[in-house]
């Protein structure tokens, strides 16, 4: 197969990329190269990439329709053919962020899927993969079902996700468009997103500063590894009609939990301080993942402690970049 994977130099986009290509496939990435935190960890990713056969880039903004309308055909030209597969994980990220800026993010996350999907159908693109959240769930009760109620949101970040999903719903029933709805949660892994707990968490417990928390630390999160959240997205490809399918742990650990892992990965004691929750705060977050394995044959395979080791041995050997970026 060959693939489009808009936002190929994120976090989670370029491990996409990086198993799509160890598939075989041909992949040709796009990214707005964002400054919404540090652009060098970005750079590193996409450096990695390009130096991969069967890979090419191509500076693109999803919400900029003229600009996307280029990328296809550069795309086309790249794989002979038309593009067998969108993988849409360009998006404006982060819960507490997006009451800051709504507007970017219903740019980037409604209107560039828009773009997309509208690509796709003139294109004869038949299958999208979408880059959903658990956040859709906001105030339901854990384990989160695929099933359930998804109208009570608690930030735009969460609303504009569930509005992506709705268009990629229409598109299916109107033209036929396959697509897979991968709900994540909590992704972590090396070289994390800053502004994520896992990641600030072990910088503060590694430099010996005190670890901000708001609320009691009692809340809990169901933290997944990068590469099992890769390897059921690269599996979400296939052909499956229309499903919307969680992907996560299914094991949820609080925040205070997580700083004693963090502890015992790094020798050194955390001084925890807490403050008032923020409003756009669940309680906790579970992922039912048994619809993963029935349809996906997928199951997390990274435990936490693995996981949080891996972070704390890549913030180790990357200390000057990663002490560096701004929180």
């Amino acid at each position: 197969m060959n693939a489009i994977v808009s936002g190929c130099a994120g976090f989670i986009g370029a491990r996409v990329c990086e198993l799509l290509l160890d598939r075989g496939d041909l992949v040709f990435g796009l990214d707005d190269m964002s400054d919404a935190y540090d652009t060098r960890l970005k750079s590193r990713r996409l450096e990695a990439l390009a130096a991969r056969d069967g890979f090419r880039f191509l500076l693109c903004d999803i919400s900029d329709d003229e600009a996307l309308r280029g990328a296809f055909a550069g795309a086309e030209a790249f794989f002979g053919v038309a593009a067998g597969c969108v993988v849409n994980l360009a998006a404006r990220a982060g819960v507490r962020q997006s009451m800051e800026n709504p507007r970017i993010y219903y740019s980037t996350n409604v209107a560039g899927t828009l773009n997309l999907l509208e690509l796709c159908r003139e294109r004869g693109t038949g299958k999208f993969v979408l880059a959903s959240t658990s956040s859709v769930y906001g105030t339901n009760d854990t384990p989160f079902d695929e099933g359930m109620a998804t109208d009570r949101q608690l930030s735009p970040y969460a609303s504009s996700k569930k509005a992506a999903e709705g268009l990629c719903r229409v598109y299916n029933s109107l033209y036929g468009t396959d697509v897979s709805v991968l709900r994540y949660f909590t992704v972590y892994g090396p070289a994390g997103r800053p502004d994520m707990s896992v990641f600030r968490f072990v910088r503060w417990i590694e430099e010996g500063e005190p670890v901000s928390v708001l609320g009691n630390g009692e809340q809990q999160r169901d933290f997944t590894y990068v590469d099992d959240i890769a390897a059921g997205t690269v599996s979400a490809t296939r052909d499956l009609g229309f499903e919307v399918i969680n992907l996560g742990s299914g094991k949820p650990v609080s925040l205070n939990g997580l700083i004693e892992v963090i502890e015992r990965k790094t020798g050194r004691k955390a001084e925890a301080t807490y403050g008032p929750p923020h409003p756009s705060d669940v309680g906790s977050t579970r992922a039912n993942v048994e619809k993963a394995r029935r349809i996906l044959g997928w199951e997390p395979s990274v435990d936490i402690e693995t996981g949080v080791g891996n972070c704390v041995a890549w913030y180790r050997a990357n200390r000057a970049l990663a002490g560096s970026v701004e929180l």
